[in-house]
């Protein structure tokens, strides 16, 4: 986004307290707004009361930087960050159902193996094949996949993490609003949040 008009999809993490309503106050924010949500993945923390969305949204800066401002004004919403910003891995996980004619089974074997896909069902007449990696590797394995006779595809949302820990983690807690724990309590591993 070098002159901030260029459309590029952005990875945004949102950490949200895991309450009814929650999800569809998030996708009413964009719907409201025309904005369209490529892909959307929810799943809870460590923390029963809190779950990760990781959405991936394309637009140009001003359009990134409006979606950023309506989320954080969202009550549920505990904290809001741009992982394109940040060196981050991102995952997406492919479900792909595959026609397996006897010829081609050593092929698409090949190609799977290739991949590091793994073959999750069998039938006489197809392959179900599990993918899980970069954009561009599902895009890659679709694409050498296709000419066998594609049967059905199922693709999950992105999800990302930033890498390697920042500065210093604050506890879901402590942003919540919840009592400090005792000091045993805070040697915990399993700390989760974004970094400040």
């Amino acid at each position: 986004m070098a002159d901030g008009s260029e459309h590029s999809k952005h990875t945004i993490a949102v950490l949200v307290e895991n309450k009814f309503g929650v999800l569809s106050r998030v996708a009413g924010l964009f719907s409201a707004r025309g904005y369209n949500i490529e892909s959307l993945s929810v799943g809870e923390t460590l923390d029963p009361t809190v779950s990760r969305m990781t959405l991936v949204v394309r637009g140009d800066a001003f359009v990134i930087e409006q979606v950023m401002k309506q989320l954080h004004k969202l009550v549920d919403v505990i904290k809001v960050n741009d992982l394109s910003e940040e060196t981050h891995v991102e995952r997406e996980m492919l479900l792909i159902r595959v026609n397996a004619e006897p010829a081609a089974r050593a092929e698409i074997l090949r190609i799977a193996d290739i991949f590091r896909a793994k073959i999750v069902d069998v039938t006489a007449a197809s392959y179900t094949l599990e993918v899980t990696g970069e954009e561009s590797k599902i895009g890659a394995i679709l694409e050498l996949l296709r000419p066998f006779g594609v049967q059905e595809v199922v693709r999950t949302g992105k999800v990302a993490i930033a890498r390697g820990p920042k500065a210093r983690l604050r506890r879901v807690d402590e942003k919540l609003g919840k009592a400090a724990p005792p000091r045993a309590a805070t040697q915990d591993p399993r700390v989760i949040g974004f970094a400040d």
